[in-house]
């Protein structure tokens, strides 16, 4: 049975915590996701690191033209920095992945921050339920989507 993805991202944060606190800020990015993708798959996930994300537009198909850190049970979306501060392009950046995978929800991690809880952010396109999030991330797995078809909400 498919995890809640509240319990997903639980279970993330988590053990992003913990490393923070024990590995502390300044390493690279790709570190980071290492280690949290070690860790996870441990727990039972399934953890597909820098998944390739396609698009077509104008009818044209373009594959690869942008990579996933994280896609945790293939319906968490997880993009990890290591940056001093986040700005907002950093969120548009997992909101334009969520839109072009047809998922709903994401983290944006900084574990730049001195504390890892001022570089969490959670964001969300059209969540509904649990059931809707399972169907949605089944249906769009490993399909190149075309631009701009989702119906985003903040």
């Amino acid at each position: 049975m498919a995890r809640h993805i509240d319990q997903i991202s639980h279970d993330l944060i988590g053990v992003a915590m913990r490393l923070h606190t024990e590995i502390g800020p300044g390493l690279l990015e790709s570190v980071y996701e290492t280690l949290l993708a070690g860790r996870l798959a441990t727990m039972g996930y399934k953890v597909e690191r820098q998944r390739p994300i396609g698009i077509v537009f104008d009818g044209i198909e373009f594959s690869e033209v942008a990579r996933v850190d994280l896609l945790i049970d293939e319906r968490l979306v997880v993009e990890i920095k290591s940056v001093e501060k986040l700005h907002p392009v950093h969120a548009k950046q997992v909101l334009t992945y969520l839109r072009l995978l047809r998922m709903p929800v994401g983290l944006l991690i900084n574990f730049g921050e001195m504390t890892l809880k001022q570089g969490i952010r959670r964001l969300v396109i059209d969540h509904k339920d649990s059931a809707f999030s399972a169907l949605s991330a089944r249906n769009s797995h490993g399909a190149d989507v075309p631009f701009g078809e989702a119906n985003m909400k903040e």
